[in-house]
């Protein structure tokens, strides 16, 4: 990345290969004026922390809407709490998937472009963000085993996260669960860019084609390999910060904490501009 972007957007770089820091004011990211360079930085560097800009949910809004098309959730809000604690968000049980590696979007042939986090309480103990860069795990691979894995195709469920985290569930939430669906996508997604990147991470049931066994032990080396500490940032936050990461060449999860502390983080989401395949 050039240095005269880095100056225009007072960044720095928090490790050397994930991960930056932006310190423009409130009012110039409002505005719109980079946004065009921090998309840039963002699909380079995989995630963009803000310290303590304090940015309102209609500032979030605004801010995200500089960026690309805001994405709405689900029940069509503009914004979703992010928390365990189920009497701020009755649907929190479906986040305990979160404290595990993940992309969002895996049940969805066009995944999101971005998330954007704004942290509004925090956790006494535990809590981080973090995040590894895909693409630059995918880089560094030994050229013969990239040959061995282009091509190949995974199959990505949401109720292969429920296993993470509840061992032994009711055939009820098993079904509830299964009924999200399931999808086939590429073990190494070929970005239009030219880029390429990983897929992996909790939803990652199978890799087609190979035994139960050899699929497994596959998934498990890809990520712990992806999840080394020179491909991951891991951010502490503060009361006021917003992070935003590239949700096409990252996975990302969050560090055990309480679910009774009351942690709060708001997001929004930008759409999503290219499928997996």
């Amino acid at each position: 990345m050039t240095t005269s972007i880095h100056e225009k957007l007072k960044a720095t770089d928090c490790t050397p290969l994930i991960g930056s820091e932006i310190r423009l004011s409130k009012e110039v990211l409002l505005s719109g004026k980079y946004a065009a360079d921090l998309r840039e930085l963002l699909e380079r560097r995989g995630v963009l922390a803000f310290p303590l800009v304090k940015f309102s949910d209609d500032e979030q809004v605004q801010f995200t809407n500089t960026l690309g098309k805001l994405a709405p959730e689900m029940a069509g809000e503009l914004l979703y709490k992010v928390t365990l604690d189920m009497k701020a968000n009755s649907k929190a049980d479906y986040l305990k998937g979160s404290l595990y590696w993940h992309i969002d979007g895996t049940m969805n042939k066009v995944p999101i472009l971005a998330s954007m986090l704004s942290s509004k309480v925090l956790s006494p103990t535990g809590g981080n963000t973090e995040f590894c860069n895909t693409y630059a795990a995918w880089d560094q691979l030994p050229e013969e085993e990239k040959q061995k894995l282009e091509g190949l195709r995974v199959v990505h469920s949401a109720w292969a996260t429920l296993f993470y985290y509840d061992p032994e569930p009711s055939l009820a939430k098993t079904k509830e669960m299964m009924s999200i669906g399931e999808q086939e996508l590429p073990l190494v997604w070929k970005h239009r860019s030219g880029r390429k990147s990983l897929v992996l991470g909790a939803t990652a049931h199978h890799v087609i084609g190979l035994s139960a066994r050899e699929s497994t032990a596959m998934l498990v080396r890809l990520r712990e390999w992806s999840t080394q500490p020179q491909f991951t940032y891991s951010h502490k936050w503060s009361v006021g910060d917003t992070v935003i990461w590239d949700n096409t060449g990252t996975m990302h999860r969050a560090t055990p904490y309480d679910p009774a502390c009351g942690r709060m983080l708001h997001r929004t989401k930008l759409q999503g501009e290219e499928s997996f395949e």
